[in-house]
């Protein structure tokens, strides 16, 4: 039990960002007591972190998030392995080669959403099978309805090590989600993972 509340904390910082522990309590359905021994223990495990922030009135708020070692309980894919390969593409068969391979996983990608977007209607129902689909693939995808927007929003990169070895990756993902939502539709990212954001989060919008 102790080991599965635990587990639930460090998804529910992962998913949903810095939270406080009554923030937690609530979400978890458990008491703040509990929530506070389980981040003692998750501290001295250098898994999560806090910050003392002060308000205009009354005590600071303990704010808890993820340190680097917290993120990294999250999967990305192999990491290691992903790496050494795209390396030894690169030296093997140079630029060409891995753009080659990210147009190829492009393609896949491309025909999976399209055939699972086959009889949506309307915006926000392709845009939530697009988030069904990422979720399946690790992303921890969401969508939130902001006016007359949707955004998009991955709470984990499940290929954050081979993204970063090479941005034409996360590129291709614009350039894909682009391609899928269709020409009647603006996607842009306003939060990027490796830029230094918690998250990528993409604004959906449809033309006027």
């Amino acid at each position: 039990m102790a080991d599965r509340t635990r587990t639930r904390l460090l998804n529910a910082l992962k998913s949903s960002g810095p939270q406080t522990a009554t923030d937690l309590a609530e979400g978890l359905k458990v008491t703040p007591v509990a929530v506070r021994q389980h981040l003692d223990g998750l501290l001295q495990e250098d898994l999560v972190e806090f910050e003392d922030l002060k308000g205009s009135v009354g005590r600071p708020k303990r704010v808890w998030t993820l340190t680097a070692t917290g993120h990294g309980r999250f999967p990305d894919n192999h990491s290691n392995l992903i790496v050494g390969l795209l390396g030894g593409l690169n030296d093997l068969y140079g630029e060409e080669g891995v753009n080659r391979l990210i147009a190829h996983r492009e393609a896949q990608s491309r025909k999976l959403y399209l055939d699972a977007m086959s009889g949506t209607t309307g915006l926000l129902e392709k845009v939530e099978v697009l988030a069904e689909m990422r979720n399946l693939e690790g992303y921890m995808a969401e969508v939130v309805e902001d006016g007359a927007s949707l955004l998009l929003i991955e709470n984990h990169c499940s290929i954050c090590a081979a993204a970063t070895a090479c941005q034409g990756f996360c590129r291709s993902e614009l350039d894909l989600f682009k391609e899928v939502l269709g020409p009647k539709v603006t996607v842009e990212r306003t939060e990027h993972q490796l830029s230094g954001d918690r998250r990528c989060v993409y604004r959906i919008e449809p033309l006027t």
